[in-house]
């Protein structure tokens, strides 16, 4: 029978006791609810926060009053207990107690060896962790000769006193060190940079030990029902004989299996019953906490005790399956089920990862812009890529920055690393759009083109044609090949994305420029295309040639005849879109970008130009020089284009009219929607508008069929927002393209943003990038605007997001409560979307 006190901040851990996460610490909650389960826990004392923030700063506890709880002459160690299991602590300490008494009494109990191992490790660990000692003076092994004598012998030669033999004294000390360790520097932003805020509590945990060590059947283990990787159930674990810890179980060889198979004795045979209560503190743990949880346990002659329980680690492929089997099982909701799913956390099942289990040996370090695992062969250039794909050998495109010239190289790569750019620079946004693993800003490396190889900040050298890997999850680039672990998208992922669905108030759809995006998108169930780039349609080389010649046409007549070669191209690309996506809406932004894209910058690639429009050397290079801008982001593009050659958007809107009929003929009905991008103006939807209806008007009379289709608009500029009333008035939706109106309010450049942005977010000038996280002040402030006056004008106007910023959770909250109808994102951030989407309309209703 435990006794029931509370001493300045000390409560023992029984059942009625006044234990919360928030003020004692999850592990400190855990073992109140082992305790109200009758599970065999050694007495325990719990710590506060508060009591350990004053511990801390020099306020000795009352130590006697905290050893009367445990009786005469205990053994004790010290846990940290936080929040959150995630944000770490100091390390436990064993054997707290032990002196040369006590260690006498032990040599009479357990044994000699078994008295020298309890000591000479609590000598150890208090000379390293609490006098800060030299660890390379208390490396003995219990096997050594006089090894305790030798380590006590080091203690008092480097401290000029006596190890410590009062109790008191040692656990002081030891309370001390370790709250002091918690608000250190350097544990405070480890901790800030797993999520944890500033101000972060610690608690602690007193406990009898239970020693793991002695006469008859003794030692420590850890059991677990679940695997860690897949989720599935699978009992596994290991014991240890004569041994405390998990650290001794980690390094400890000889450890036993839990179960009997070939491999030999376990923890079955030896001790019957205790495995047989464990397997039923595992399903009550389960059952009552509702959760899968890792027990750590000693055995002491025999006898058991569980000394601390956590939930299992686990991948996020196993996060799921756990989370819907509890459900299914009716242990938790299904809006529980939905609660426990991080919603970043899908991106880890849509892509092969780079397995934690195995062992990695990064060489640089960058921002992680797309995530999953690719190995591959360094390729320093496109067409090294696309050669080294058509030997069937896997590549991974390495380049300063890619261009859009790279679409077709990065197509036939497995993974892309840059030296420079940010989350949302070319390499970035085109990587995530094609699922492929990325790694961008990698500024410590150094590339030699000349010499095609790449030197790490370490001297490495790695050669075209070496094999790294690429982790996109973590932002590291690997020497060789890691191991990798496939994509998950099983059963229970499938049933926790539709329980997501049932609950979720806003659409989702997906940015989707090709087929197998679109492909993509249906497979992650995307509510339809609410953005499909047109431009990236162009960049493979026979549509490119054409391209270029209508770029360096002389007259309309000319643009219209190259034009006319790309026509059925485009209607080939948007009738598979529309077949693909079975008549779900599809958005289609008319061509964007200014027009230099599409010709080559070095000599070499303007000489083969010359050769293929049989033109002279110095009528391309004039041309290219004639088409240069000092912006180009904000010179002839989008709109002014079209506006300006108006034989670009007929073309495209021709195809567009043509595709939905074909489309229409054999599947689904198909209503485009047609997108205008980088309007400022009222007056260029008009111009616009007319040109898209007389066209719409044409094909129906020479094909004799009838469509319908919208017309709306691209926000991307801040007069666009703030004159969105008047644009309306042409307009059937407008979708707030973030990308580039968060570049025009912030008068930054995505791509150069990454040189200074960590110095900015670090010394408070931005919370957070505003490339990577929507600024729901500034730019969220013209959305609102935009969105409010679109709708005064006309009520029954579709208002979407579909840059980047769509994806991510924080932006969809914005979006759900400024009346958005639908976000847009790239498909592998379609299922994030509409899970983020199904927390933030649950959280509502528990908030109502």
């Amino acid at each position: 029978m435990r006794q029931e006190v509370d001493i300045k901040g000390f409560t023992p851990v029984t059942k009625s006791a006044p234990i919360a996460t928030d003020s004692h610490g999850g592990r400190a909650k855990c073992l109140q609810r082992l305790v109200r389960l009758d599970l065999p826990v050694p007495q325990t004392i719990a710590l506060s926060f508060d009591a350990v923030h004053h511990i801390a700063a020099g306020q000795r506890p009352d130590i006697d009053a905290m050893l009367a709880v445990f009786g005469p002459a205990p053994l004790l160690s010290v846990r940290p207990s936080s929040e959150d299991p995630d944000w770490g602590g100091p390390g436990a300490m064993l054997n707290i107690g032990i002196n040369a008494t006590r260690h006498t009494q032990l040599c009479d109990s357990h044994g000699k060896r078994a008295a020298d191992a309890l000591y000479l490790r609590f000598v150890q660990a208090y000379a390293i962790h609490v006098a800060r000692l030299d660890p390379d003076m208390f490396e003995s092994d219990v096997s050594e000769p006089d090894a305790l004598a030798a380590a006590l012998d080091a203690y008092a030669d480097e401290t000029d006193e006596e190890f410590p033999q009062d109790p008191a004294v040692q656990l002081g000390e030891v309370l001390r060190s370790m709250a002091r360790a918690w608000e250190g520097t350097t544990a405070r932003l480890l901790r800030q940079a797993k999520g944890a805020p500033a101000d972060a509590g610690l608690g602690l945990i007193v406990q009898q030990m239970a020693l793991g060590v002695g006469p008859q059947e003794s030692g420590s283990g850890v059991i677990q029902f679940v695997d860690s990787v897949s989720g599935k159930s699978q009992l596994t674990g290991r014991y240890l004989s004569q041994s405390q810890g998990r650290a001794a179980l980690r390094a400890g060889e000889g450890a036993l299996y839990l179960t009997r198979d070939s491999r030999g004795q376990s923890l079955q045979d030896l001790c019957p019953d205790v495995f047989d209560a464990l397997v039923t503190a595992g399903d009550l743990l389960r059952r009552k906490l509702r959760e899968e949880m890792q027990i750590e346990f000693t055995i002491e002659g025999g006898r058991m005790s569980i000394i601390d329980s956590v939930r299992v680690t686990r991948s996020a492929s196993a996060n799921v399956r756990v989370a819907v089997a509890l459900a299914q099982d009716g242990i938790i909701r299904r809006s529980e089920a939905i609660l426990r799913i991080p919603p970043r956390s899908l991106s880890e099942l849509l892509h092969p990862q780079v397995d934690p289990r195995g062992a990695r040996d990064p060489f640089v370090s960058g921002i992680a812009a797309s995530p999953g695992g690719a190995c591959g062969r360094i390729c320093f250039t496109s067409a090294a890529a696309q050669a080294s794909q058509s030997r069937g050998e896997a590549a991974i495109l390495v380049r300063r920055e890619t261009t859009p010239e790279d679409i077709r190289g990065m197509h036939s790569s497995v993974g892309v690393l840059t030296q420079r750019g940010g989350m949302t620079s070319h390499a970035a946004v085109i990587a995530r759009g094609l699922g492929l693993p990325c790694v961008v800003g990698a500024s410590a490396l150094r590339l030699d083109h000349k010499d095609k190889q790449l030197i790490s900040v370490d001297g490495r050298i790695f050669r075209e044609g070496d094999i790294i890997t690429i982790d996109g999850s973590t932002g590291e680039a690997l020497v060789g090949a890691a191991e990798m672990l496939a994509p998950t998208l099983d059963a229970p992922f499938r049933t926790l994305m539709s329980w997501a669905d049932e609950v979720r108030d806003i659409g989702v759809r997906a940015n989707a420029d090709t087929p197998a995006d679109a492909a993509t998108a249906r497979n992650f169930d995307a509510e339809g295309i609410g953005l499909c780039r047109t431009e990236h349609m162009f960049f493979e080389h026979d549509r490119l040639t054409a391209m270029r010649e209508m770029i360096f046409a002389d007259a309309a007549k000319d643009r219209a005849e190259a034009l006319a070669r790309l026509l059925p191209m485009q209607r080939g690309d948007f009738t598979e879109l529309f077949q693909i996506m079975g008549g779900q809406p599809v958005c289609i932004r008319l061509f964007d970008p200014p027009l230099h894209e599409f010709l080559p910058h070095t000599r070499g690639g303007m000489r083969e130009l010359a050769e293929a429009l049989d033109r002279p050397l110095s009528d391309v290079t004039r041309r290219i020089d004639a088409l240069s801008e000092f912006n180009p982001m904000l010179g002839m593009r989008g709109v002014r284009l079209g506006i300006t050659m108006p034989e670009i958007y007929e073309m495209q809107a021709r195809a567009i009219f043509e595709a939905t009929i074909e489309a229409s003929r054999s599947g689904d009905p198909v209503e485009p929607e047609i997108m205008i991008p980088l309007v400022s103006a009222m007056r260029e939807v008009e111009l616009v508008k007319s040109r898209v209806d007389a066209v719409a008007a044409a094909v129906r009379v020479e094909t004799q069929s009838d469509f319908s289709y919208k017309l709306g608009v691209m926000v991307e500029t801040p007069r666009a927002a703030l004159r969105a009333h008047e644009i309306a008035q042409h307009a059937t939706f407008l979708s707030f393209g973030t990308n580039d109106l968060t570049q025009m309010t912030y008068g930054l450049s995505r791509d150069d943003a990454g040189r200074f942005m960590n110095s900015y977010v670090q010394q408070g000038v931005y919370a957070e990038d505003p490339f990577q996280i929507l600024d729901t002040e500034g730019v969220g402030e013209l959305l609102t605007i935009g969105a409010e006056r679109g709708r005064d004008a006309r009520p029954d106007i579709t208002i979407s997001i579909c840059g980047e910023h769509g994806g991510n959770p924080e932006s969809i909250a914005f979006c759900r409560q400024a009346g958005f109808d639908y976000v847009s994102c790239s498909p592998y951030r379609v299922p994030v979307a509409r899970l983020a989407a199904a927390h933030l309309a649950l959280l509502d209703k528990r908030g109502s």
